[in-house]
């Protein structure tokens, strides 16, 4: 798709990032906060994914049902997400429901009001939201799993928060946290599809005029030594849940690229190395894959696999084997072509879609405070040589790097 990459920092500090693609009649709009898990005190864990919540409850121009049909009545909807380092509030919808679409949420993020009734409400509805993941396994497995690898360091805690503190909170709380989080300079505001960067400006030149909090400075803990002790955890299910992972990398580590055809040519889909030795060979898994996880001073990686307990000794043992194998021996020039085109073909579908691609000019901005565009990732994919993955698996491999999570039924 032909697009053009435009940014403005408006004066109070808010970032303004858009991506105009002329093949589309659509837009995707996000409102993003740097501002996400790992930024709460231990007395306000969970407050950012309650927060998030509660913006859609009214503000002090709409009631909550006029922020959801404000967009539904348009053919376009609106939703919310928290992560470990940032929220998101974004709405996808025609071209011409620009305008409509900021004010929105700009709406929602400059004027809330938390009616005591609507919190009470919606501290019920998280601590459901906290039970349907613990009768996950692979869910409940993977929080245990992140906790003991972070510990008590502000990474390790749930998005969710724990009941104790969600049912402490007040509307003070939620005020307080959004004076000290929501400041313009930690805002940007990001579309793409067929929009005008001008129009954009504009309009977030009026919506967020009176928009001028300061950012509240925050320093973060040093992440811990690692504890390399097992995990056990035990469940009413009917299958074993395991995972073998370790700390991974940082968003702006120089191997990320090799880490990526890493992560490719272990788990990445059917024909992977894991799949094909652990699941077709022998038959000990119906899942198995990879996962990779990065934030600003570290990172996750690892493999999952639900298996029969009888098997995890011997899925182990083949996991390892193939870690191993990336650090001893040299992958194929035709294994790792195939590897680079693999990724590279996921990276170009993904950009089909405006949402993917208003999700990507704002983690850009967000890591690196610049647009990282597709034929830069490309060329750094195809400078990975095989002796870059073997030398990097030779460490990285290491068994001592490792923490072992399962979960087995009672």
């Amino acid at each position: 798709m032909d697009a053009v990459i435009n940014k403005t920092k408006l004066n109070n500090g808010l970032t303004v990032v858009s991506e105009h693609i002329s093949s589309v009649k659509s837009i995707s709009i996000g409102i993003w906060v740097k501002s996400g898990a790992r930024h709460e005190t231990d007395q306000q864990a969970g407050v950012t994914h309650f927060l998030e919540h509660m913006l859609f409850k009214g503000t002090k121009n709409r009631t909550a049902y006029e922020i959801a049909q404000s967009m539904e009545s348009v053919g376009g909807y609106l939703n919310a997400f928290t992560s470990t380092e940032y929220t998101c509030y974004y709405a996808r919808c025609l071209d011409t429901e620009l305008e409509r679409a900021l004010d929105v949420l700009s709406d929602m993020v400059m004027s809330p009001i938390f009616p005591t009734e609507e919190i009470e409400k919606e501290k019920k509805v998280v601590i459901e939201e906290m039970k349907m993941y613990r009768d996950s396994p692979d869910d409940y497995l993977f929080e245990e799993f992140t906790s003991h690898l972070f510990q008590k360091h502000p990474l390790g805690r749930p998005i969710l928060g724990f009941e104790e503190t969600v049912n402490s909170f007040t509307d003070e709380h939620l005020f307080e946290y959004m004076r000290l989080r929501y400041a313009p300079e930690n805002l940007i505001v990001a579309v793409a599809g067929n929009v005008d960067h001008k129009a954009v400006v504009t309009f977030c030149e009026n919506l967020f005029n009176d928009h001028d909090r300061s950012l509240q400075t925050q320093a973060f803990p040093d992440v811990p030594v690692l504890d390399t002790r097992p995990l056990n955890l035990h469940k009413s299910i009917e299958q074993t849940h395991y995972i073998l992972g370790r700390r991974g990398l940082h968003f702006d580590d120089q191997q990320k690229y090799v880490m990526l055809l890493v992560n490719t040519l272990l788990g990445g889909g059917m024909s992977s190395r894991l799949h094909q030795n652990v699941r077709e060979k022998y038959g000990y898994c119906y899942s198995i894959q990879t996962f990779n996880q990065s934030f600003t001073e570290t990172g996750i990686w690892g493999v999952y696999v639900g298996t029969d307990k009888e098997y995890v000794s011997h899925v182990h043992e083949l996991i390892v084997e193939q870690l191993q194998d990336l650090a001893e021996n040299m992958v194929s020039l035709q294994e790792l072509e195939e590897a680079k085109t693999q990724l590279k073909g996921k990276m170009l579908l993904s950009q089909e879609n405006t949402s993917n691609r208003m999700m990507r000019l704002a983690k850009s901005e967000i890591y690196y405070q610049r647009h990282v565009d597709l034929d830069e990732l490309v060329a750094h994919i195809e400078e990975v040589s095989a002796e870059d993955i073997r030398s990097f698996s030779v460490d990285f491999m290491d068994q001592s790097h490792y923490v072992e999570a399962t979960l087995t039924p009672k």
